[in-house]
């Protein structure tokens, strides 16, 4: 496993007082490996859960060449044999889905077939039953020759997945038609990645919990609950560890438990200039930890390396502390490493362009992630605006938000009307 030093120590342009986001992304990249343990599960237990190994589907799917709605399966061949626009044939019998399709027809015959039945030997075409004229009771059929071509509506043996084939690959993060086609392939288990165990604290002599009483000075915290939301959502066993004081042997008791317990440890402050020395100089003690200064706002100071205790050892992610920076470094660092600790392999979300309904003041030389609220203008286009005060204190910029304004790092302030990239949070939040 690459230590933090090693790779950062490969990096001729590394500064960390003023550490690029993709910079910061790329050296965490490098140095989370995913978890090794693996277990297996009933497929109805393994919604969310990350694949370990390739699915190779044992069948063909469809098993047989089929139909793909209800209608008359006949030769294709009988449409270039027509004499005229008409095409007439004789109805030998039924098809039904399940059985095992036994009738033969010759070219001038069809089989009445239902929607999934197995298509009759011989047959390559469906003419849908809304196409066709009864003649004789039902005895024969009529239908122009051009309202379907030679292999319409047949679906085939194979078409979806074919045997040997690989359905789903190791590190996708099982979603519910997932598990649907691992049902359609006779899979009743599979094997997964253990489930994450993440440990998170707040710090902060200030911070007070729900329930207890607001002293002068002091402030509930926030943090944690916003944390235990963002990890819920990503399927990870959860350790809370409340809020702990800036005091030295507590904090460096908090460190150790959470090391020994967790697979990966996040903290909410005590890593920006003037806060207590001595929350940095355990983290540092403790493991292979560096401190950032990143060009990114919000989010600017942040901890990241990897604390070992009595054999143990995890991930550390020392965040702000303001509430909007906590969830934005959250998003946009602890999301990507985590799913790479738990072996996900999961695309970076897409970034959309869209108008700015206003101008936004912006310095080149660092990231920033404005909260937008998109919507459709009256022009029918899609456009952009800031949810009202941006500080990264400001929590409720985040609660009204439906988008992340996404101000690249050498970009300079926009004006109404410019195109900006956003990303959305359904997919994200």
């Amino acid at each position: 496993m690459p230590t933090l030093q090693s790779v950062i120590s490969c990096l001729s342009d590394y500064d960390p007082a003023a550490l690029p986001v993709d910079q910061a992304n790329r050296i965490i990249g490098e140095v989370v490996e995913p978890v090794r343990g693996v277990e297996q599960l009933p497929i109805r237990s393994a919604l969310d859960r990350v694949l370990a190994e390739d699915i190779v589907s044992p069948i063909d799917v469809p098993a047989h060449d089929n139909s793909a709605m209800d209608g008359y399966a006949f030769q294709g061949a009988a449409l270039a044999a027509a004499q005229t626009a008409t095409v007439e044939l004789e109805v030998i019998g039924s098809a039904f889905a399940g059985g095992a399709g036994a009738l033969a027809p010759t070219a001038a015959q069809a089989v009445r077939i239902m929607t999934g039945a197995v298509m009759p030997a011989g047959c390559d075409t469906v003419v849908p039953q809304e196409f066709v004229e009864g003649v004789d009771d039902g005895a024969r059929i009529r239908f122009a020759a051009d309202c379907v071509r030679t292999g319409d509506n047949r679906r085939l043996r194979g078409e979806d997945l074919a045997r040997g084939q690989a359905a789903l690959q190791a590190g996708r993060i099982l979603q519910p038609a997932d598990l649907g086609l691992l049902a359609s392939l006779g899979v009743a288990e599979v094997r997964v990645r253990r489930r994450l165990r993440v440990a998170f604290f707040s710090t902060g002599d200030e911070l007070r919990s729900i329930g207890e009483p607001l002293d002068p000075g002091c402030v509930y915290d926030s943090n944690r609950y916003t944390l235990h939301g963002m990890l819920r959502r990503m399927n990870v066993d959860l350790l809370d560890m409340g809020v702990v004081r800036d005091d030295p042997d507590a904090l460096e008791a908090a460190f150790r438990t959470a090391c020994e317990t967790a697979d990966a440890v996040i903290t909410s402050g005590g890593v920006s200039v003037g806060e207590a020395d001595y929350t940095k100089q355990i983290m540092a003690r403790l493991g292979d930890v560096t401190f950032w200064k990143i060009a990114m706002r919000p989010g600017r100071p942040m901890a990241f390396g990897r604390i070992n205790s009595n054999g143990r050892d995890a991930l550390l992610f020392g965040l702000p502390g303001n509430p909007v920076a906590v969830m934005v470094t959250f998003y946009h660092f602890v999301r990507a490493a985590l799913q790479r600790l738990m072996g996900a392999s999961v695309p970076p979300l897409p970034l959309l362009r869209v108008r700015s309904a206003q101008a936004i003041r912006k310095k080149p030389g660092r990231t920033e992630y404005q909260r937008g609220i998109l919507a459709r203008a009256g022009d029918g286009q899609w456009e952009v605006r800031i949810t009202g005060q941006q500080g990264s204190g400001v929590l409720r910029s985040m609660s009204e938000a439906n988008c992340f304004i996404v101000l690249g790092h050498e970009q300079d302030s926009v004006k109404a009307g410019d195109a900006v990239e956003v990303m959305l949070f359904d997919g994200l939040v």
